[in-house]
């Protein structure tokens, strides 16, 4: 018997434009066809282990695997046996293959001054760092905390805990000290590397100071390296607190990278949930390492005169797989930037591209609707002509605001790739290639090679195509997350044990007929209208697609009537402010895109949506505010605190 119509989403959304790759492009791309990516995907699904050893073998490998893949649900083990180390892929092994004269690092700091690191120097960096850490106590095994800024000697350390099989916690440096507690106590920290401050639209952030406050309730910790930044006054505890120059001026220049077992942890990442016990997401090294390496190599088709940017901040996972170990793997030069997108003007990220001849750019969303709303000018300013290829990361990306990209970023010359993916899941999932693969705007794409994804109701029984339901992974991938930290129970209940065999991803999707998915927001952003289910991306994306408004979220809330009704906050593009029936106006444009089920009970304006620093928007507040009228959650990670007061005063 099927199942009710309760258990899959009702989609309302319905895209028609199909932007194929142009001939120029698909002509050197290192997937050049729709049938070469068909063949290639097949036969990564008809032998994957084949596959992804074809893969592993482009890398670095101290000793090789007796086996590709062991796996006993929830559990992988990737090139079981095999021994390699991630520092030496993205460093020695690219000098040896003859780069290391080439610029690693590009860095650009908020100020203006630039930095450019080549791959001989980069390695000379990290082997002092390693040895640095080393005499701190730091040994294989143990982990180091890491709260710093977008400045170099981030990724230094990095490479330098992978170097020598310390596990690196990066924490974003937006958190406050008790999110620094939870974590750095949750990991058994025995280290934190931080620095004085950080540059953040011409201000200071005190980072070592919020360490300080930290660190009183961190047992664990018994050392902490700072790197002298922006010269602010600090508190050095004696005994317990290194300076990063003294530290790496003693240190030995020469640290050999340690073979690692395969399956030997990497890095440990906290994500943000819905309990107050931080949530540790534990990547190892080998299938990782190969999972970011080949994603990166074919999903934004490097080449060796690249200069690939990647707008994440390291704190988060698409910093650690996109702006270091999957783009130095392949021996590219990736660029950082230290500061604000609108600092000191909202053209910044523009005069950046021009300035350093980016050709890659890989950004959020939320960035890109942000500059929608600063106005076309800022990035007329500016040439672009070095551009070859856009990405987009993070959430949703809806057709209004990818074709502003493709149309005002691109030129109409770039293909763009949109990329799914999860802290969990390591890289890249879900995308289109994009030599080979037509995009539609607004959809994820297909999925990349040996990913097995199917979208099915609570249940666990396919949709029809055009139905939404909730998006799956039905066969193990090297760059998969392998526990929870200290918690592999919850690891098992959160992600394994709603849909037997597979992995849940949290997010609800659908595939039209050609085989493109549809990512349609969080499962729990849908809303429950009498009795259909509506992701929240479809009205949000029909929102966005106003010419008035720049920026949409939209949570559902309690209605006695209907179950449930949609709330929405809104932006709206530079220098408009809203009308009085604009509500009226936006309520009946909702009604004409998608149908009248879909139409917000109320909606809500401000100059700005609470963010996290990353460019999330957090929906969980806007839901809490929705249904109670009041916010109490946690609001660390919030970039400005007064959103959230001004959409409270708005009026409803």
């Amino acid at each position: 018997m099927p199942e009710s119509s309760d258990t899959s989403f009702q989609s309302l959304l319905h895209e028609i434009r199909v932007i194929p790759p142009s001939p120029e492009f698909a002509g050197q791309a290192h997937v050049r066809t729709a049938e070469d990516y068909d063949a290639l995907y097949q036969r990564s699904l008809e032998d994957p282990e084949e596959f992804w050893a074809a893969a592993a073998n482009e890398l670095h490998w101290f000793a090789p695997w007796q086996n590709v893949l062991e796996w006993k649900e929830p559990i992988a083990k990737w090139f079981v046996g095999g021994q390699m180390n991630l520092s030496y892929n993205c460093l020695d092994l690219q000098v040896e293959r003859g780069r290391g004269a080439k610029t690693a690092i590009l860095w650009e700091g908020e100020p203006g001054e630039v930095r450019r690191i080549s791959f001989e120097e980069l390695l000379q960096q990290v082997q002092r760092c390693a040895n640095a850490l080393r005499s701190l106590g730091v040994r294989k095994g143990d982990c180091v905390a890491i709260y710093m800024g977008m400045v170099p000697e981030l990724a230094v350390t990095l490479l330098a805990c992978a170097r020598i099989g310390s596990v690196h916690s990066v924490i974003f440096g937006g958190f406050a000290a008790n999110a620094l507690v939870d974590r750095i106590n949750d990991a058994k920290a025995v280290a934190v590397v931080t620095q004085d401050s950080a540059w953040r639209r011409g201000n200071q952030v005190p980072l070592k100071g919020t360490v300080d406050e930290a660190l009183t309730k961190c047992p664990s910790v018994r050392r902490c390296l700072v790197l002298r930044r922006t010269g602010a006054e600090v508190t050095m505890t004696p005994g317990r607190d290194m300076w990063w120059h003294d530290e790496m001026a003693r240190a030995g220049a020469v640290c050999p990278a340690e073979p690692l077992d395969s399956e030997h942890p990497l890095y440990i990442l906290y994500t943000s949930g819905t309990t107050g016990k931080p949530k540790g997401i534990v990547h190892t090294t080998g299938g990782y390492a190969v999972h970011t390496y080949l994603t990166s190599k074919l999903v934004f088709d490097l080449k060796e005169e690249d200069i690939y940017w990647c707008t994440a901040d390291i704190g988060w996972v698409t910093g650690h797989s996109y702006v270091v170990y999957g783009i130095l793997q392949n021996g590219v030069t990736t660029l950082m930037y230290e500061g604000a997108p609108n600092f000191p003007e909202q053209d910044r990220f523009w005069k950046i591209i021009d300035d350093h001849r980016v050709t890659v750019f890989y950004t959020a969303p939320t960035a890109i609707r942000a500059f929608i709303k600063w106005g076309d000018e800022f990035p007329k300013r500016h040439k672009l002509d070095s551009l070859r290829l856009l990405g987009s990361v993070g959430e949703p990306i809806n057709p209004q605001t990818w074709m502003w990209y493709a149309e005002v970023i691109g030129k109409n010359r770039c293909p763009i790739v949109d990329t799914w993916w999860q802290t969990e899941t390591g890289g890249i999932m879900i995308t289109t290639l994009p030599g080979a693969i037509p995009a539609k705007p607004g959809s994820a794409g297909k999925p990349f090679f040996g990913i097995v994804p199917d979208v099915v109701t609570p249940g666990g029984q396919p949709v029809p195509e055009g139905n939404g339901g909730l998006l799956i992974i039905r066969k193990p991938w090297p760059g998969m997350a392998r526990t929870i930290f200290n918690d592999p129970e919850r690891y098992q209940r959160q992600y394994w044990s709603q849909i037997s065999g597979a992995y849940c991803t949290g997010d609800g999707a659908r595939r039209d007929p050609e085989g493109y998915l549809w990512l349609m927001g969080r499962v729990d952003d849908v809303i429950n209208v009498s009795g259909h289910r509506l992701g929240t991306m479809e009205v949000e994306s029909a929102l966005v697609s106003h010419a008035k408004v720049a920026e949409a979220a939209v949570v559902g809330r309690p209605d006695p009537l209907r179950g449930a009704g949609g709330s929405g906050c809104e932006t709206l593009v530079a220098h408009d402010a809203p009308a009085p029936d604009l509500k009226d106006e936006l309520r009946a444009w909702v009604t004409a895109q998608i149908g009248a089920l879909a139409r917000p009970d109320d909606l809500r304006f401000a100059e700005s949506l609470p963010k996290t620093r990353s460019g999330k928007i957090m929906r969980r507040l806007l839901r809490e505010l929705a249904e109670t009228g009041e916010v109490k959650g946690d609001t660390t990670t919030l970039e400005d605190l007064g959103a959230i007061a001004a959409l409270r005063q708005a009026d409803e």
